[in-house]
């Protein structure tokens, strides 16, 4: 019965015996695998008795869809859908985060394993994108549906999955209108304003974004003021650092993405100033954050920058905020860097063109001696570093 349900998870948190909590925990494991599970979840997500009770739940829905989605017959598939959204619709707007998370994993995978649901995205954001409660929730689902396309644990078939694409393709265009939304409605809402930047990126992370419609938008601008402000708190930073990155990566596609790569270079180039603040202020987390966002940068533009150096998206400004970065008194800040400069160094080896060498040549010179000084060890360190040291490995690198 769902009494003993609640009495062994009441037991596995909130018993001090450690042998209580062991059999209790063994017990609910054994139900989470058996077909029981897909019921009492139901009933218990249903009752919504305490946190406790929900997460177990939430999660044991979330592992069912995931990983024994074959127990269930077809004609079950129309009722288990109903049925999750409509404990979505009654729990999302006072629910835990990890509560949220769990219940936004478990309706994208029955998503994408449900032929018969068409166009989720759009079914998801008119139940749930008129209430400023739900956003949480509805910014969480079409956060993970993206990311859920390519799981592992899911084992959609190419055809299935090809299906899925076009279909998020084709949402792709609501989807962002609501995310404008929420940059102006929810300004003030910090944990919303992280959850946009999260989302936006997880739908450029599928490759299903027209550039044009986001370089064009509002939307591009948001994850760059956050970055500018030096209030920003730092999850918000983390994000939106996370999204331009996602962004840039598949700028690399010039010919399909020219308008979203220009955007996109005129704003990180506008976060140098951003940058030396943070140094200023010691916040070695944001500092790491604009490095990602300028090596994102140097990546995805290296082609441009050997083809035309110095002109147009080959700009070799690039390379300055680079090495300013190269420049931080925290080695950590540096290391980011090194996969570029490597990879800088080989085309450049594979083209043995005198003229790209000579150009090239300055911003080396300077990398080298800015590395040089962050492998000197402290004047009053004795004999060598440890091998198993951080900082012995980064000399390594170096």
């Amino acid at each position: 019965s769902t009494e003993t349900v609640v009495q062994a998870i009441q037991t596995l948190y909130h018993n001090p015996d450690p042998a209580g909590k062991e059999r209790a925990s063994a017990w609910l494991g054994e139900l989470q695998r058996s077909v029981f599970a897909w019921e009492v979840a139901d009933q218990l997500l249903r009752n919504g008795q305490d946190l406790e009770t929900s997460y177990f739940a939430a999660q044991t829905m979330r592992t069912k869809i995931q990983y024994a989605f074959h127990e269930l017959p077809p004609s079950a598939h129309q009722s288990l859908k109903e049925s999750l959204l409509n404990h979505a619709q009654n729990l999302v707007s006072h629910a835990s985060p990890v509560i949220i998370t769990q219940l936004a994993l478990a309706l994208a995978d029955l998503a994408l394993q449900v032929a018969a649901w068409k166009c989720p995205a759009k079914e998801l954001i008119e139940r749930f994108g008129n209430t400023v409660g739900n956003l949480p929730f509805l910014l969480e689902v079409l956060t993970v549906l993206p990311e859920e396309v390519n799981s592992r644990s899911l084992r959609l078939g190419a055809n299935r999955r090809g299906e899925v694409i076009e279909e998020l393709a084709g949402s792709c265009d609501l989807v962002i209108q609501l995310l404008i939304a929420c940059t102006q409605s929810c300004a003030a809402d910090t944990r919303v304003q992280a959850k946009v930047y999260r989302c936006l990126g997880s739908w450029f992370n599928l490759g299903v974004i027209q550039g044009e419609a986001v370089a064009t938008s509002q939307l591009l601008n948001a994850p760059f003021q956050a970055m500018h402000n030096p209030e920003t708190l730092s999850s918000v930073h983390e994000a939106a650092c996370d999204c331009i990155c996602s962004a840039l990566y598949v700028a690399e596609d010039i010919t399909r993405y020219e308008s979203l790569a220009n955007c996109l270079f005129q704003g990180v180039i506008s976060l140098s100033e951003p940058y030396h603040i943070s140094v200023a202020q010691e916040d070695i987390d944001k500092s790491l954050n604009y490095c990602r966002v300028f090596t994102e940068l140097a990546e995805s533009f290296l082609e441009l920058m050997m083809a035309a150096p110095g002109q147009g998206l080959g700009d070799l400004r690039i390379l300055d905020l680079l090495l300013a970065c190269v420049g931080h008194c925290q080695y950590e800040v540096a290391e980011i860097t090194f996969n570029f400069w490597y990879r800088l160094s080989e085309v450049l080896y594979k083209r043995d063109s005198t003229n790209l060498n000579t150009i090239f040549k300055p911003y080396f010179q300077r990398l080298i001696n800015s590395l040089s000084v962050h492998c000197q060890m402290d004047e009053d360190h004795e004999g060598i570093p440890d091998e198993t040291d951080d900082f012995a490995d980064f000399r390594i690198r170096v």
